[in-house]
């Protein structure tokens, strides 16, 4: 298994709890938008200990990005990840993902699960290929969105968000039910991608099923 030493280039908060990462890209470095690779820091005590993060660039950019949420509170990759300044150094190790674009549909992410979605509408946005595509986001709080513009301008009203901690004007409150999926996907005849934590994944696998949409339809991946 190959691994690539890289060097960080750039690195600052997306959100309170999200790290945005850019480091230099390997030479003939490839991957598919959805993709992810297991990451370690190139420090002491951290070379052995992995963690697998999304690319969030395009395959073509000079450079590889992450978007990662960090935790704190965790003796974890990710909470070293916040002592890291440009000039450190990360291990990559294999690419990996089951997620890529297999045609138009509804995208349902939670949390941190957005992020194998966010190289995929990228990459559609280069090709002038976003269409009819949707994302239902859920998240705790408006504050914990993700890219929150960026996917605004991207999709317009086909960027749907749901708060499960709080209430915003113009923001749907509560849970992702098979009522929400059915009145916001534009047709369960569509695929469905699914990424975010295992509960939630299976709580909406469960929904599609009881809408009768195809499991050949549903692409997910956990996180």
């Amino acid at each position: 298994m190959q691994q690539h030493i890289v060097k960080i280039e750039a690195i600052n908060h997306v959100t309170h709890d999200v790290l945005k990462i850019v480091t230099e890209k390997p030479e003939n470095f490839s991957f598919t938008p959805g993709q992810a690779t297991e990451i370690s820091i190139n420090k002491k005590g951290w070379k052995t200990k992995k963690n697998p993060f999304t690319f969030t660039c395009l395959p073509e950019d000079s450079y590889l990005e992450f978007t990662i949420k960090t935790y704190p509170k965790h003796q974890n990759v990710t909470n070293e990840l916040l002592k890291l300044k440009i000039q450190d150094e990360l291990i990559l190790h294999s690419v990996f993902g089951a997620i890529s674009y297999q045609g138009e549909g509804t995208f349902i992410a939670g949390g941190a699960g957005v992020t194998p979605f966010i190289s995929i509408f990228r990459d559609l946005e280069a090709k002038n290929k976003i269409g009819n595509n949707k994302l239902i986001f859920a998240n705790k709080k408006k504050a914990d969105i993700i890219l929150e513009a960026e996917f605004d301008k991207l999709l317009g009203y086909n960027f749907i968000n749901i708060l499960s901690d709080e209430k915003v004007e113009g923001y749907a409150n509560g849970y992702i039910t098979e009522d929400f999926i059915k009145t916001n996907c534009g047709g369960i005849d569509k695929l469905f991608y699914l990424c975010g934590p295992p509960p939630m994944m299976d709580a909406i696998e469960k929904q599609l099923a009881d809408l009768a949409v195809n499991k050949k339809s549903i692409i997910k991946e956990a996180f």
